[in-house]
């Protein structure tokens, strides 16, 4: 069961990721995006007259339409912040960088040695005189204050925070450690930590909240350090990235509101995580995993009730924020994700990738949804079929003399395919099984579950691909139970025009499948589905999906087993010619056409007596079906007779004859 659901979350991710390529974040339109807003920089910092930079999710370009980020911009209040006294008069208004053993991690102390900023500051617990960040909290009119930024919100146009702040052009000391800490990965490069040693950092007006002098300390930003990191993302961590703001805005902050976990949190959470895992985890198969591996260090984290910043390891940014029940309310939301093993994914609306997903990944999903028994089961259901369908084609290629080429004619379905070849085919004859029996589960309510419908629908749309005949034979009949006779109708219509040929002329198939195979032009699953018909199977669990006829042959009389054991399990075989005949005539028979159905009979009583079929019993059973629809009572009960000389045990013609005599008294009474 592990080595399904890795499959699957393989292929689930490949497509998630071409889903996520299309909203907009393929590569070369990210990098569209970021030399943009390094061009809009320029802009705003034109605008305000002094320095300024945007930072944030726009600046990164890890947002989407759905995510509705806003823009987060500094703007210098032109202050300078050296960490050294040496340092003071290479700048104007220049401020020192102080702390003591009560200042908390990730923050400091400024400390003016102009005279013209005396007047907003205040003397700490030392007696120095220390710049006050009240001073810079005021806002204005139509803006509302988040921590250490002004948000404005303009309604119709992007909203956007903008906080003031102090530029402190040398790398923080208290991060020093960062520079020099081993990097088993080697990521980021040495390279890219001289240039970010260069970058410098950001001090904005905002204090711990537990501090007794949370007015005078000033918070350790390095936000350009993390936007040139996140720059370095490769695609599959970029994606990761997004997608676990998507589960963030549409799982957790519901639960817990805005201000608890934030995208910061998990932007942090991605830096450990990158750093301390090779490169070759962060690959577009493994998109699902690397996001499940963020989710279970955030349930570490939120256990213990700390997150240790990038930068600053000793800060702990859950402080405040994440702590009993808040903490207990993440867990179980976290905990919860986690055992649904992905399939939380079809509920994401941010840019409609649940809907997307759905609809192109329906069927791993579901396979992850069903439980382990209803696994096994269509697989295995779908591996009786394989070999059956296989026993019969090599079969019948006897039959017609092709007797030199039984060999060739296994060769695909044996030992020189690859595993992944055989998965597509079992897959796909899996599909056709497991939705019929969804719908056949839903439609035994009085009233059908329509979501359920809907799935059982896009697994019969994927399976039809299974062969020539049998995946789309079940999709008609899908529709013909639910009544949907128009679009029953185009289906038989399709298999007329595109696979008749196919299903009556075998020995021409034949040679276009030897020849296709000695030349090896086609895989196994496309010569599958475009030259082989193989026959229509049904279990007991789809009962409720199929025409009346078909639920009559799975309650066969109970008998001495003369039959092989395979078939015993799948109850009902159909060749494809009786089975499309026998469609388009109970299609034809419902919207009272009666030419057309009686055109449909005659065909395959047709076919009845000239082919040499694969299940003679069944097919003279279906036959007599719609004879005893007609009213032609004695016609019915012999190609009855017929059938119980060719199946002696377990024959659904015992149940048929009682019918058709029960009928035929009806009959002839009510004429009397």
């Amino acid at each position: 069961m592990t080595s399904i659901i890795s499959e699957y979350y393989k292929d689930v991710s490949l497509r998630l990721n071409s889903i996520l390529d299309t909203t907009g974040l393929r590569e070369d339109i990210r990098w569209k995006r970021i030399n943009m807003l390094i061009q809009s920089e320029e802009a705003w910092s034109f605008q305000f007259a002094d320095e300024s930079h945007c930072f944030g999710s726009q600046a990164e370009a890890t947002t989407t339409p759905g995510l509705q980020s806003d823009a987060d911009l500094f703007v210098s209040l032109g202050i300078t912040a050296v960490q050294d006294v040496e340092n003071w008069g290479l700048h104007n208004e220049s401020v020192l960088v102080v702390s003591d053993a009560n200042t908390p991690p990730g923050f400091v102390k400024l400390q003016p040695i102009e005279n013209e900023l005396q007047d907003i500051c205040t003397s700490d617990r030392y007696g120095r005189s220390i710049l006050c960040n009240d001073y810079f909290t005021s806002i204005q009119k139509d803006w509302e204050r988040h921590g250490p930024a002004n948000t404005y919100n303009p309604g119709t146009k992007l909203p956007f925070d903008m906080v003031f702040g102090i530029k402190l052009y040398a790398w923080p000391d208290q991060a020093s450690r960062w520079l020099t800490r081993n990097r088993r990965y080697n990521w980021p490069s040495q390279e890219m930590i001289v240039l970010f040693q260069q970058t410098g950092a950001l001090l904005v007006p905002v204090g711990h909240k537990l501090s007794q002098e949370h007015h005078l300390e000033w918070r350790i930003s390095i936000s350009y350090g993390e936007k040139l990191l996140t720059w370095l993302f490769n695609s599959t961590q970029y994606k990761c990235y997004i997608l676990l703001k998507m589960i963030n805005k549409t799982f957790i902050k519901p639960v817990v509101g805005d201000d608890a976990l934030s995208s910061y949190h998990f932007k942090t959470c991605m830096f450990h995580l990158i750093e301390n895992t090779p490169a070759t985890i962060w690959q577009p198969e493994n998109l699902l995993l690397c996001v499940e591996m963020c989710l279970r260090l955030m349930y570490v984290w939120i256990e213990g009730e700390i997150c240790p910043n990038y930068f600053i390891p000793e800060e702990n940014m859950f402080q405040c924020k994440i702590y009993g029940h808040i903490s207990r309310q993440l867990l179980r939301v976290l905990s919860n994700l986690l055992k649904e093993q992905c399939r939380y994914l079809v509920s994401i609306s941010c840019d409609n990738i649940g809907e997307k997903l759905v609809r192109t990944c329906q069927i791993p999903l579901m396979e992850l949804e069903l439980q382990g028994e209803d696994v096994t089961e269509a697989l295995l259901t779908s591996a009786v079929m394989l070999r059956i369908c296989i026993q019969h084609t090599v079969k019948y290629a006897c039959i017609n003399d092709w007797i030199f080429y039984p060999r060739v004619l296994v060769r695909p379905f044996a030992c020189h395919e690859s595993r992944e070849e055989v998965r597509t085919i079992l897959r796909t004859f899996c599909c056709s099984f497991m939705g019929s029996k969804l719908a056949a589960q839903s439609l035994i309510d009085e009233i059908p579950d329509n979501h359920s419908l809907d799935l059982a629908h896009e697994f019969l749309l994927w399976g039809s691909s299974s062969d020539v005949t049998s995946g789309k034979l079940k999709l008609a009949a899908f529709y013909l139970v639910q009544d949907n006779l128009d679009i029953c109708k185009d289906v038989l219509n399709e298999i007329h025009i595109k696979c008749t040929n196919k299903i009556l002329d075998h020995k021409k198939i034949y040679k276009h499948i030897i020849k296709a195979i000695l030349s090896e032009t086609l895989s196994t699953t496309q010569l599958i589905s475009q030259y082989i018909p193989f026959p229509v199977y049904y279990h007991l669990s789809e009962m409720n999906c199929t025409p009346k006829a078909i639920i009559l042959e799975m309650f066969r009389c109970t008998g001495s087993d003369e039959v092989n054991s395979y078939e015993n399990y799948l109850l009902v075989s159909v060749d494809p010619k009786v089975y499309l005949y026998f469609l388009e005539y109970l299609c034809h028979h419902r919207q009272s056409k009666s030419l057309h159905k009686m055109v449909a009979l005659n065909n395959m009583i047709t076919v009845i007596r000239h082919e040499p079929l694969d299940f003679m019993d069944s097919a003279l059973n279906l036959a007599a079906y719609c004879l005893l629809q007609e009213g032609i009572f004695l016609s019915a009960y012999n190609i009855m007779c017929k059938s119980m000389k060719l199946r002696k045990a377990q024959s659904a013609a015992k149940w048929q004859i009682t019918i058709i005599i029960n009928a035929a008294f009806r009959f002839r009474r009510g004429g009397q």
